[in-house]
């Protein structure tokens, strides 16, 4: 396939983290005097990292410019042009409220404003997405159990999808964590979470255990014990894997060693995503361009992840359906 092919399918992306996707283009409007080469110092993080928590240092820049109601709406305006270029059909994005309350605004209108515009934009580039709202491994249970209340409160009347937990998950165990997943499974909210990056399957095995979740944000190291790729197949476990992103926080050295085609040909449920694109540098184009260099990956490997996302995505049946009559245009 060359990249003209790839950038004309139709592509779902579940795992994307708002504040970590700002543009050199809206942070030049966010913080006029900056120039485009302390943009790549601040919002892109190194090509190599030394592991997952060297890689979020990365994050401070873009959460520091979404402490009002006009940073987050610039920065799901850019993410939404970003979405455009790459044909994105449905994408669900995420970010932690309780990040964005350092110059005054409340939990409630920092959830408020950025549903708002995604629903706004999503209208604009008739692109539907929903937004899910994360919690933080380093966060006390008290702060889990508002964040899952956020859900809970919007979930009916606004794009808030979904619960999730992320951060340093090797610096943090699942414990202050537990009661909020329990109260979102209780409520029958949906529910993510990053497991089996920076720690190893038993990261997953705890995760699935304690927070009784169908997703899996990476998931990739699950590799390491075969009876658990057995059960993630088994219970149709989705994995949002975010392969580049792997690379950059030294999981895998090199690209080619990356486990995601051995997981596809495993018949794991897994998607593919960008995770953060201004910290990783790359698009979803770039990121399928990848796969089909390293991989060879063609139109039905692309076709099944993205109907995989699908089935996985925190959505109605009625939207499900017509999103996949979508992606079926990519086969013809």
């Amino acid at each position: 396939m060359n990249y003209e092919e790839i950038k004309l399918l139709p592509k779902v992306e579940l795992h994307l983290h708002l504040d970590c996707s700002l543009s050199y283009n809206v942070v030049k409007k966010l913080k006029p005097s900056i120039a485009e080469s302390d943009y790549m110092d601040l919002f892109v993080a190194p090509e190599k990292c030394h592991d997952l928590a060297d890689f979020l240092k990365c994050t401070v820049g873009g959460i520091e410019l979404m402490q009002n109601r006009r940073g987050i709406q610039f920065a799901v305006d850019d993410l939404f042009s970003q979405l455009k270029e790459d044909n994105v059909i449905y994408s669900e994005i995420r970010f932690a409220p309780l990040q964005h309350l350092e110059r005054g605004l409340e939990p409630e209108e920092v959830v408020e404003t950025a549903a708002e515009r995604i629903e706004y934009n999503s209208r604009l580039y008739n692109i539907p997405a929903g937004l899910i709202l994360c919690t933080l491994r380093h966060y006390s249970a008290k702060e889990s159990l508002e964040t899952v209340k956020l859900v809970e409160r919007y979930i009916s009347s606004t794009c808030v999808a979904g619960f999730d937990i992320a951060a340093d998950e090797a610096g943090f165990s699942v414990d202050e964590h537990i009661a909020a997943f329990r109260y979102a499974n209780e409520k029958l909210l949906p529910c993510t979470a990053h497991a089996g990056e920076a720690k190893g399957p038993d990261s997953v095995r705890e995760t699935i255990k304690h927070f009784g979740v169908g997703r899996l944000g990476h998931g990739v190291r699950s590799i390491e014990d075969p009876e658990l790729i057995e059960y993630l197949v088994e219970n149709g476990i989705h994995l949002e894997i975010c392969p580049t992103c792997n690379i950059q926080t030294d999981i895998y050295h090199t690209y080619s060693e990356h486990p995601v085609d051995f997981l596809y040909n495993k018949g794991i449920s897994l998607g593919i995503n960008t995770d953060a694109r201004s910290l990783v540098n790359i698009t979803l184009n770039n990121e399928y361009q990848k796969l089909n260099q390293y991989f060879g990956w063609e139109t039905e490997h692309f076709f099944r992840c993205n109907n995989y996302a699908l089935d996985a995505a925190f959505i109605d049946s009625e939207k499900r359906v017509n999103l996949k009559n979508i992606l079926k245009t990519s086969l013809k």
